[in-house]
């Protein structure tokens, strides 16, 4: 158990055995942290969400809790309803309620880092899910790879327009505030970039989605229809985006007519793709990000060295890092992806038709 202090150990573990049934390969690992407080019975998880109202989240919650709960840890969680106030003081919360480790999914990523170094005061490692915190000092980030699903969303934009490789686009990024949301921009330039200097691809309005909210993109699409600008596909970050999109293209009467991204196969989202107002979405397992962060958080929680696949920078530090795959689903791999995993059944799918 490190110090008082709060000192940590990166090992470099060589050894080809699993430390846990989530971690393959061998890279840069920290070792977990304990508070030093009384002990307690249960191992117990602090978990923080930026926000709970999004199908997407509450799912992510269910899968940590049933894999955390099976390894014999308690989670305690809290939401913070988009607000960075009431997620630090969330974070102090969990940590007053003298938890293992903590797991925080950050609406603000850079307002987190202070409670990255309030939790290793107490002696508690955190685990950035999903959303990236930039700290130093973060013991681990796992989630999908955003640069991937932004590469995903713009090669399925780009070879199904309806001259493929050619077109007017309107663009949606997510939050500014959100590390991810630049990620995913980051994939769809690099796939993007050379058709926009070659004048093959056209973005004739983009703006950024504060928070993500679907009523900010309908604002946005809405002011590209206002302003008479001609567009074949929306390159929206997400199925949120997506959604507020369909309303802004639905009171013009082209409801299902311009090509349209997403990402998260959220239940809705999958209902439109099947009903074709939504062209695409990018298909996260979620259970399995979730147990993944689970494993790693009651590995940790007991001060036991984890095992990453890869690492990413910040500063000048490399935090262990796992990242997930991700699968673009449209209604022709509907069935054989979201429906054959379980995520969403036929049924519940057909009930949106």
């Amino acid at each position: 158990m490190p110090s008082p202090a709060g000192k940590r150990q990166r090992l470099l573990l060589v050894t080809a055995s699993l430390i846990l049934s989530v971690l393959l390969g061998a890279v840069l690992s920290r070792q977990g942290r304990r508070a030093d407080t009384p002990k307690q019975h249960t191992l117990r998880i602090g978990l923080s969400f930026d926000t709970l109202k999004e199908e997407r989240w509450q799912r992510d919650r269910a899968a940590f809790v049933k894999r955390a709960t099976e390894l014999g840890a308690e989670v305690v969680d809290l939401a913070a309803n988009s607000s960075d106030i009431q997620q630090m003081r969330d974070v102090e919360s969990l940590l007053t309620a003298q938890v293992n480790a903590l797991v925080i999914v950050a609406h603000n990523g850079a307002a987190m880092s202070k409670a990255v170094r309030l939790a290793h005061a107490a002696g508690v490692p955190v685990i950035a899910y999903d959303r990236l915190i930039p700290e130093p000092s973060l013991d681990f980030y796992i989630s999908f790879d955003a640069v991937a699903v932004g590469a995903a969303q713009a090669r399925y934009l780009v070879s199904h327009l309806p001259t493929p490789g050619r077109g007017k686009i309107v663009r949606l990024h997510g939050a500014k505030t959100d590390n991810n949301a630049h990620l995913v921009k980051e994939g769809q330039d690099k796939v993007l970039q050379p058709l926009l200097d070659s004048g093959a691809i056209e973005v004739v309005h983009e703006d950024w989605v504060d928070d993500w909210k679907p009523e900010h993109a309908k604002r946005i699409v809405n002011a590209a229809i206002a302003k008479g600008l001609t567009f074949d596909a929306i390159l929206a970050p997400n199925d949120g985006t997506a959604g507020g999109s369909i309303q802004a293209l639905r009171e013009d009467g082209r409801d299902g007519k311009v090509l349209l991204t997403g990402q998260d196969a959220e239940l809705s989202a999958c209902q439109r793709v099947a009903a074709g107002s939504q062209t695409m979405t990018v298909y996260k397992p979620l259970h399995l990000l979730a147990s993944r962060a689970a494993e790693i958080a009651v590995a940790m929680g007991k001060g036991k060295p984890v095992v990453a696949r890869g690492e990413i920078a910040v500063e000048s530090a490399q935090i262990p890092a796992i990242f997930v795959e991700v699968i673009a689903v449209d209604r022709a791999n509907l069935t054989k992806t979201v429906i054959a995993d379980g995520f969403h059944s036929q049924q519940a799918i057909d009930a949106g038709r």
